[in-house]
């Protein structure tokens, strides 16, 4: 899966890191989403999907991962 995020709409709240840390941070400056990965597996997608919904501002976005080209 594909996920996104706009710093610009985080609020920092941190529901994103709780829920899944393997994938967000947050920055030490102003506590603002950092994204870890781009692309994770599919064992992570409750949590991010979860993280995604929990996101008070709507900033994380979760999209299928692109199938490869040949």
């Amino acid at each position: 899966m594909r996920i996104t995020v706009d710093r610009e709409l985080c609020c920092g709240s941190g529901n994103c890191v709780a829920n899944a840390p393997e994938v967000f941070d947050q920055d030490d400056a102003e506590g603002l989403v950092e994204l870890l990965v781009e692309e994770a597996p599919e064992s992570l997608r409750a949590p991010v999907e979860r993280a995604a919904h929990m996101c008070p501002v709507g900033a994380i976005s979760v999209s299928p991962q692109a199938a490869p080209t040949n």
